[in-house]
């Protein structure tokens, strides 16, 4: 009930920042929703193309964001391949399929130029988007609490913090004790008790939807895949921004993600 009535509330936001709900057909296989201005909305101002991380689709990670830089940017918010209304009978699973996508939509709407933000694993999809397009189409990059720098015995150490075997019942709860879990690990301080029921009626509307898809999103990263890093360094300026207390990627990831 109460995630059903959040969710009309962040609707509502992004209307009010000048967005619309839209889809649109990358391809005979991939439809890709976001919301972005209408083609009366546009105005000369730089675009800007905000890219959510692993767990809800985008509305409920960039509400306050949106509000704020829709004022100086034509802003773009993808939901990306299986969350919210976007979906594929591709069986590409990969973070830089995603990027593929944002660049087919941002081709699509005939954005010649923009600035990305990405956070988490939008953060890794942001960095394939940079790379792909260079700085002649992306002008600027932020990553956000990403560890596109990740390898594979930080997945090991992740699952270690967590206490958790598999990394899908940590991304992917489907228990009110494993979203408590994820939730301590992500968030710096919880300020009041969740209840139970609350937080399983947030699993049945956000995390149930394309399950067996996104188990495979996670299964399909190229990037933490062995203990070789194998990003090189991104042409664009970068700004990198870190939670000190995230438990998910640690800051050093991001001191470490700086020098390269």
């Amino acid at each position: 009930m109460f995630t059903s009535l959040y969710s009309g509330f962040l609707r509502r936001c992004f209307r009010a920042a000048g967005l619309s709900s839209q889809s649109i057909d990358l391809d005979d296989k991939t439809t890709l929703h976001y919301w972005g201005p209408t083609e009366i909305s546009k105005t000369q101002k730089p675009s800007l193309v905000l890219i959510h991380g692993f767990g809800p689709m985008a509305i409920w990670q960039w509400r306050q964001q949106v509000q704020f830089f829709s004022t100086h940017f034509n802003v773009y918010v993808p939901d990306l391949i299986f969350f919210g209304q976007s979906t594929t009978k591709s069986s590409e699973r990969s973070e830089n399929f995603q990027a593929v996508c944002v660049v087919k939509l941002m081709e699509k709407l005939e954005v010649k130029k923009f600035d990305v933000v990405g956070t988490s694993y939008g953060g890794f999809v942001a960095y394939h988007l940079a790379t792909m397009l260079g700085e002649e189409r992306v002008e600027k990059v932020v990553i956000a609490s990403s560890g596109v720098n990740m390898r594979k015995s930080d997945n090991v150490a992740l699952l270690e913090r967590a206490e958790m075997d598999k990394i899908e019942d940590l991304m992917l709860p489907s228990t009110p004790q494993h979203l408590r879990k994820l939730m301590a690990l992500s968030v710096s301080s919880m300020r009041f008790y969740i209840p139970d029921f609350f937080l399983k009626d947030f699993l049945n509307k956000l995390y149930s939807e394309n399950r067996k898809e996104k188990m495979e999103l996670l299964h399909g990263l190229s990037l933490g895949r062995d203990d070789t890093s194998i990003i090189t360094p991104l042409q664009q300026e970068v700004l990198i921004i870190w939670g000190e207390n995230d438990q998910i990627f640690p800051v050093h990831k991001a001191h470490e993600l700086k020098e390269y």
